[in-house]
């Protein structure tokens, strides 16, 4: 898959920012869809830092493309966010715990313009689904953590608790581990970012990289760790493919950036889950796979869409 937005998805110019836990990331989307600029500044932590930093991201689009930027600006921040009110209510990474916080007005009163704050997740499956044209598409977040977003008929699926896309608790092991969340042997604790740290761990560069790159090299404990995270990601494919049926599956996030060999990989455990079930088998979740194009922005780009 290309970074080519879908025609149908040009409009005005405009901004977003994915402000993460260790950097906040700016882009300005043109008229066509097109990546004009963008800017990556580490992420001051706390309420005071979060803020500082979007604005100094925002400015600094602004002195690199030389344009007001005087739309509206879309923003995706993990965690829980309250999109009605632009209320941040909990992001531990963010150095965000406890109390309210105003996100869209602080921003809107700082830099002038309109504001919309959106789950990071959900920001990336509006990109994923300009990406593919597609108007049911789920984006499967393999992050830190597991969590999926769901667009369908066109329109973001946040549910009246904004609990939609928690694919990563729900449990497959119920001898597994204790989750985060509290629960034994979720998706989570088999298919995330720090699931994979924690089964190969290194020091030097990315966790995936490494583990991918060995068991490439015929490391037989590698393949052997590699081939049970691709089923942890291919049972939450499997899941999704039941309850939801998208069109297309769009798998991003840190350990996505793997690339083509992480999607070989889930497709052959998705091929195997199917062994036993023609049913399984016959919706064809492997073709219906795809990955974000390495490096693209998606979370970004899908917050400058919000901003629309």
């Amino acid at each position: 898959m290309n970074a080519d937005l879908h025609p149908a998805l040009a409009g005005s110019r405009s901004v977003g920012l994915d402000i993460g836990g260790t950097k906040t990331h700016g882009v300005v989307l043109d008229a066509d869809g097109s990546v004009l600029a963008q800017v990556r500044l580490p992420t001051e932590p706390g309420a005071d830092g979060v803020v500082a930093t979007a604005h100094a991201v925002f400015e600094s689009l602004r002195t690199e493309t030389g344009l007001a930027l005087d739309g509206r600006l879309g923003v995706g921040v993990p965690g829980l966010v309250d999109v009605g009110r632009g209320v941040l209510r909990h992001a531990v990474n963010l150095g965000v715990d406890g109390a309210d916080l105003p996100l869209r007005d602080l921003l809107s009163e700082l830099l002038g313009r309109p504001v919309a704050v959106e789950n990071d997740v959900n920001a990336a499956a509006l990109a994923a689904s300009a990406l593919t044209g597609a108007d049911d598409v789920v984006y499967l977040s393999l992050g830190t953590g597991l969590a999926a977003g769901l667009v369908l008929d066109g329109r973001l699926r946040r549910g009246p608790h904004g609990a939609a896309g928690e694919i990563g608790h729900v449990p497959v092991d119920p001898a597994g581990e204790v989750c985060g969340c509290g629960q034994r042997g979720c998706l989570e604790t088999f298919a995330s970012g720090r699931a994979l740290a924690r089964a190969w761990p290194t020091t030097r560069g990315f966790p995936s990289t490494a583990l991918f790159s060995a068991a490439d090299a015929g490391d037989e404990k590698a393949v052997a760790v590699r081939d049970r995270y691709c089923w942890g990601v291919a049972s939450a494919v499997r899941v999704l493919g039941l309850t939801i049926d998208p069109e297309r599956i769009v798998v991003g996030g840190g350990v996505a950036e793997v690339g083509e060999p992480l999607r070989r990989g889930v497709v052959d455990q998705l091929a195997r889950l199917g062994e036993g079930s023609p049913f399984l088998a016959s919706l064809e979740l492997g073709e219906r796979l795809v990955m974000v194009p390495p490096g693209f922005p998606v979370s970004a780009v899908g917050a400058a869409i919000r901003g629309r």
